[in-house]
């Protein structure tokens, strides 16, 4: 008799949860309800262009960068957060060396808002990866040679992702090149 009555219970609570957790149904619609003929407006202001996206990709050591720059308001994200807010100064000084080299460079980066993506590696490798990464998506941006050639002649490492890469350790000692110490005595 006891179970009977939980199962009753549980039957009643069963019941109550399907009633308050129905998902609400949107209103019908009449039969005979008719769409208006009149055409949309246009709004006024509102430009139909497509946004201008470019997407670049710089690497040093085992950091990986991802460049995305659209039109904008001149803002950079790196990782989700504002570059102003980011420690140490320098290594954003670094990320930002691209941006600051020539009155182009300004004002592309000023009309539009660069989201960069980082991971993999240490905090200077990633500052490195995202100073190629956005150096590349400018240079891509920038109509004509110009841009790229200022880059190449100013630091060739903007433009130019780093291809070197860690030695991998040998089994005759405790590094990649040396050796251990060898004792007569």
């Amino acid at each position: 008799m006891i179970v009977m009555a939980e199962e009753n219970k549980n039957v009643n609570l069963d019941k109550e949860l399907e009633t308050l957790y129905q998902p609400k149904q949107a209103p019908q619609k009449r039969a005979g309800a008719r769409k208006s003929a009149a055409p949309k407006k246009k709004a006024v202001g509102k430009s139909t262009t497509k946004k201008k996206l470019v997407m670049a990709k710089g690497k040093r050591k085992e950091a990986i960068a991802r460049a995305t720059l659209v039109q904008g308001s001149g803002r950079v994200l790196i990782n989700g957060s504002d570059i102003k807010f980011m420690r140490p100064e320098f290594l954003r000084e670094l990320i930002m060396e691209p941006i600051k080299i020539s009155e182009k460079a300004m004002e592309i980066a000023s009309g539009s808002d660069i989201s960069i993506n980082v991971y993999g590696g240490g905090r200077s490798g990633q500052a490195q990866a995202a100073r190629s990464a956005i150096g590349k998506a400018l240079a891509e941006a920038a109509s004509g040679d110009s841009l790229r050639k200022l880059y190449m002649d100013y630091d060739r490492t903007i433009l130019v992702d780093d291809y070197r890469r860690v030695e991998p350790k040998k089994f005759l000692g405790p590094k990649a090149r040396a050796k251990f110490q060898k004792s007569y005595r």
